[in-house]
């Protein structure tokens, strides 16, 4: 099986540039063809020689991922699920601001999901494989070219578990980050994490302003290990203290994501934890009322609830804000539209 030339960098595609007797520039003109145009075949990539496009297509397989479906939510939000050339399947969703300023794009970093969160319909299905730069990146371009739209914001919260596919991850970041690809600001693309500490710790070294999130759900550990049993190694604590470690390196502030489930995790003590996780910490909580799962207990905190916990955050300091859910009417919780379709 060819290698796909969605594994390549820029400074790889120099190097095979190299290795095929190619000037250097030749490599800028293929990635901008692949990341910048989007293009699907060699055959659309005129500026190179049939020689060279003809050595490209022996060697190096190029495709980009087909649309098998498309589910656009009363919201306006559209829930892709895209194919690979091997018949891999993600979903993508495309986010446009109600004011229609902003379009974001919530891709996914893997195929499937090694972390068996219980909240979440990906981990049904356990992991299919890593997600290569290219294939991320095509998450984006396919939105972009759907909706004939500039993507100005990205977020790595689709299916997968980012910091499990570091290197691809980040490689996808630059080219989306890149002006001479995507060009999206590095402030406009954040990553969440459910708390994998040497990818925080590792991602506190890089020099791109990117935004990190990362999977909270609960401040107390038991009910943090039944909710993410596979995170359940690394504790609270350890991972309070690698959030300090990250605020201090970068000066950034970390987005902590917590899902509202009714009965779950958001009582009066459950409260009080948090509070307590967040003291000390730059940070901004992001409340999520849970999308229902077909098959799943949960259901989602009430109104007044989510609102009681808006207001006594910030009293304590913390801000803190609702997120506005969407997308429920197209199955918008991770991996329901993937297991739909390969239900019917």
């Amino acid at each position: 099986m060819k290698p796909s030339i969605k594994a390549y960098t820029l400074p790889q595609l120099e190097a095979l540039m190299r290795d095929l007797s190619q000037p250097a520039f030749r490599a800028k003109q293929l990635y901008e063809w692949l990341y910048k145009h989007g293009a699907s075949s060699y055959d659309q990539m005129t500026n190179l020689s049939l020689q060279l496009r003809s050595a490209l297509a022996e060697g190096y397989s190029l495709g980009s991922p087909v649309i098998q479906d498309k589910r656009t939510s009363k919201d306006g939000t559209i829930k892709y699920l895209l194919s690979y050339d091997d018949g891999v399947c993600v979903e993508t969703v495309a986010i446009p601001s109600r004011n229609e300023e902003r379009l974001t794009v919530c891709f996914s970093t893997q195929a499937g999901c090694t972390m068996q969160c219980a909240f979440c319909a990906t981990g049904q299905e356990g992991l299919t494989r890593n997600l290569l730069p290219g294939e991320i990146v095509d998450q984006v371009i396919a939105v972009r070219n759907d909706i004939g739209r500039r993507v100005t914001n990205i977020v790595g919260m689709g299916q997968g578990e980012p910091f499990l596919n570091y290197d691809n991850v980040l490689a996808a970041l630059r080219i989306c980050n890149d002006p001479k690809a995507l060009g999206i600001g590095a402030r406009h693309i954040s990553v969440s994490t459910c708390g994998i500490i040497p990818g925080i710790d590792r991602f506190s070294n890089e020099p791109e302003q990117f935004t990190l999130a990362v999977s909270l759900h609960a401040a107390s550990q038991a009910v943090r290990d039944s909710l993410m049993p596979k995170v359940s190694s690394f504790s609270l604590d350890d991972l309070k203290n690698a959030l300090r470690r990250y605020i201090r390196k970068t000066k950034r502030r970390v987005t902590l994501e917590y899902l509202m489930i009714k009965g779950v995790n958001d009582s009066s003590e459950d409260l009080a934890k948090v509070k307590s996780f967040c003291s000390g910490l730059l940070c901004h909580v992001n409340l999520i009322p849970i999308n229902p799962v077909p098959g799943a207990p949960f259901k989602p905190s009430p109104q007044r609830t989510m609102n009681e916990w808006v207001s006594e955050l910030q009293k304590s300091g913390t801000e803190t804000t609702i997120r506005d859910s969407r997308g429920a009417d197209v199955h918008g919780a991770c991996g329901q539209l993937k297991n739909t379709y390969r239900r019917n």
